[in-house]
């Protein structure tokens, strides 16, 4: 056990710490775990836990939702990480907080995006469909540029083309181009509500590209904004 913790411990400070990635590690697990608690939470009031602290509410009895306290994070964590030189242990508390302020405010996505409290609604799984897009972005960005770089190399030389070592800057000139066209045809798939393939478009855009193609899902954003659309397939 000893072994493997410590074998964790140099994993981390190899893959993560000495690479520069720390922030985004911690932003994104303090995300993650946030999320996941304040959705357990969110279900425990519901099944009216009894030992379970139920909603914060006012004195007049206004339920205050978590996306508060989230805003508020964000707020004071973007403001105190921008405005001040922090150094550790202080900069790695503020990019957890900010984690933490993430998971709170887009658990309830939904909400501020349709001004009303639709968390327990059909609606309600714009949330979710957010916090997956949100997390495998975050993603991305831990593994970093030179992840995909290194994929694309490898992809290549499996592929047989160019057997010499390719130069890095024509590596990323090939490649960020072909993640934004992946993003793009994964925000078209989660339009038409195909936020699976929208996911793994992310990293396999031909996938995205798929999805993007297909027919819009039925009762999906794409599918209502394109009513004359579908009248006109209809009628044929």
């Amino acid at each position: 056990m000893d072994r493997l913790f410590a074998d964790i411990e140099l994993a981390y400070q190899t893959h993560i710490e000495e690479a520069g990635k720390e922030y985004h590690f911690l932003i994104l697990a303090a995300f993650l775990l946030s999320w996941a608690f304040i959705r357990t939470s969110a279900h425990m009031i519901r099944a009216q836990v009894s030992w379970w602290p139920g909603n914060v509410q006012t004195k007049g009895g206004t339920h205050v939702h978590h996306l508060v306290w989230g805003i508020l994070l964000l707020l004071s964590m973007g403001y105190i990480g921008i405005s001040y030189d922090l150094g550790s242990p202080w900069i790695e508390l503020v990019a957890i907080a900010f984690g933490i302020g993430m998971g709170l405010t887009l658990d309830e996505f939904a909400l501020w995006l349709n001004l009303q409290d639709v968390y327990w609604t059909e609606k309600g799984r714009q949330s979710i469909d957010a916090v997956v897009v949100a997390s495998c972005l975050l993603v991305i960005a831990v593994l970093g540029v030179q992840f995909w770089i290194a994929v694309h190399e490898a992809v290549l030389v499996l592929l047989g083309i160019g057997g010499e070592q390719l130069e890095g800057y024509e590596t990323t000139l090939f490649l960020l181009p072909w993640q934004l066209f992946g993003v793009g045809l994964a925000i078209v798939c989660i339009l038409k509500g195909k936020v699976f393939m929208g996911i793994v478009g992310l990293f396999v855009p031909l996938v995205g590209l798929i999805g993007a193609v297909r027919p819009a899902k039925p009762g999906s954003r794409w599918d209502r904004r394109r009513p004359a659309k579908r009248r006109a397939h209809s009628s044929a």
